[in-house]
């Protein structure tokens, strides 16, 4: 069965000392591409997540979202005298010499002014093996995670392995009312040709009746279709047994998409034919509904 690149999936964690929220997010793309927006402080993190998700994705744009908070602060914030000393002496002097300049200065709150560095020392720091049992916490959440979304992009698959099924099976249908028409339509050809041959022989003086032969079953052969039919009903039987492997398929199943559509133009530029060019056109139609879905399969 195929995998979609699709998927979503989120998630949240509630412990006695960190909060956390995760977004798992895939929609189709060439490569792997992962995108991750991860707290900056929690070292080592992004690359265990890098490496899970290498593990378990081959294709797709991904992004992945955590977001940190701690539930609850230990102990008092404690300032440092001398640092707030220095800094309101010096917002005590930059007003004055604004009031000299004739400039109006808006007065820091005392949020601004806790803010500044050095002023309080934040209770809420981690420490090294607070940060330790975090990333490890993070990593062990991470793989529910990671299964509900591995879930819904074979959901996705399962729904877009039966369209592919449902296209092919139209392509497969097309080809073999194509077979009998391009069929009648050679021993037409070979008719005609003949006909026309006999009047030019009849009307034509001092040529090689034999080359002319050569010409004309030349013309015959770069007419004749049953190569592009026999490439087609070749390429269904090679999609299908793409979509019944267990690999990511969709780089395959793009580039037969692009054969099956080749070998449909030169059907349609060959055909000469009414009913064969309406095949053609189907199949053209067809081709391009089924490589719209193939975008989206891993």
């Amino acid at each position: 069965m195929v995998n979609s690149m699709t998927g979503f999936a989120a998630r949240s964690q509630q412990g006695s000392d960190f909060t956390w929220s995760w977004e798992l997010r895939g929609v189709n793309g060439k490569g792997l591409d992962l995108r991750l927006r991860l707290p900056d402080w929690i070292s080592g993190l992004e690359q265990g997540l890098r490496t899970e998700l290498g593990r378990s994705l081959v294709r797709g744009n991904v992004s992945l979202t955590l977001r940190v908070q701690r539930s609850r602060t230990q102990g008092a914030m404690k300032l440092d005298g001398a640092q707030l000393s220095q800094v309101l002496a010096a917002l005590s002097e930059i007003t004055r010499e604004a009031e000299r300049a004739g400039v109006e200065l808006k007065a820091p709150t005392t949020a601004e002014i806790l803010a500044m560095k050095g002023i309080a020392d934040d209770p809420t720091q981690v420490s090294d093996g607070e940060m330790a049992a975090l990333r490890g916490k993070l990593m062990a959440d991470f793989r529910p995670l990671l299964d509900e979304f591995l879930d819904m992009r074979a959901t996705e698959g399962a729904a877009l392995h039966a369209v592919m099924l449902a296209h092919l099976d139209k392509v497969a249908k097309l080809v073999s009312e194509a077979r009998p028409v391009a069929e009648e339509r050679k021993a037409e050809m070979a008719e005609s040709l003949k006909e026309n041959l006999t009047r030019v022989l009849e009307n034509a003086k001092g040529l090689d009746q034999d080359r002319v032969a050569q010409e004309v079953a030349l013309l015959a052969l770069k007419s004749d279709v049953t190569e592009e039919i026999d490439r087609l009903e070749a390429h269904v039987a090679a999609s299908r047994e793409l979509l019944a492997s267990e690999d990511a398929v969709g780089r395959k199943l793009d580039f037969l998409c692009q054969e099956f559509n080749r070998e449909a133009n030169t059907l349609c530029s060959k055909a000469q034919a009414v009913e064969l060019t309406r095949i053609g056109l189907d199949l053209k139609a067809a081709i391009d509904q089924m490589r719209e879905q193939v975008q989206n399969i891993e």
